[in-house]
């Protein structure tokens, strides 16, 4: 079977995992993660067959961000997607390395990636928290969480620690810029630094209309 048959099998489960209620991780967040995989994968001469499935599947098992389970969300995502690729007969020589990947792309997780294509795949998934898609997947989460957007005092944490267990716009600092600092490939940190100038753009619009 050719990798494109296999995807769409792939795409199609997705659809069924993918949460409409959380646009942060619904379908096309899948997608994006995808499309962006393949990119880095084709500029670094990496294995699709390996990218390809471990980035759709990367969320097989979603676990909330406020749930005492995020830690083990990649293992149990890994563990679940392995399962359907066995079902569905995907080459078993592939498995190891997929596992690795989608278990490696979590920050939660913190598992140090030893493969080009885990590497891709973590980037991938990270460089959707960034840039214009990330602004719009941050605020969507606050919303689901119930966060205010910006602290009254301070909103821009120029003199205290960013809380973003309080303030959405505080999850820019203390995570999502620190992000482009943790991207592995060539060309997912050149990518990373349009995002993350894309963000910093925003801040400052945002700034004259609140201050």
């Amino acid at each position: 079977m050719q990798l494109s048959e296999w995807e769409k099998q792939f795409e199609n489960k997705m659809a069924t995992i993918a949460s409409s209620d959380d646009p942060a991780h619904d379908l096309l967040h899948f997608k994006r993660v995808v499309q962006l995989a393949k990119k880095i994968g084709i500029a670094e001469n990496a294995q699709l067959e390996v990218i390809i499935p471990a980035a759709w599947l990367h969320d097989f098992v979603i676990v909330p961000k406020d749930s005492p389970l995020r830690s083990r969300a990649s293992k149990l995502s890994a563990e679940g997607a392995i399962e359907y690729l066995s079902s569905i007969q995907y080459p078993a020589e592939f498995y190891p390395a997929i596992a690795h990947a989608i278990e490696g792309h979590s920050f939660s997780a913190n598992i140090e990636v030893t493969t080009l294509e885990a590497k891709i795949v973590q980037d991938a998934d990270r460089l959707d928290g960034l840039g214009a898609i990330g602004i719009a997947r941050c605020f969507a989460t606050a919303g689901l969480l119930k966060r205010a957007f910006y602290a009254d005092h301070d909103p821009f944490c120029s003199e205290r620690a960013p809380d973003d267990a309080q303030f959405t716009i505080d999850h820019f600092y203390k995570k999502l810029f620190k992000t482009a600092e943790t991207l592995k490939t060539s060309a997912g940190k050149t990518e990373g630094l349009r995002r993350i100038e894309i963000m910093k753009n925003y801040l400052a619009a945002l700034e004259t209309e609140i201050l």
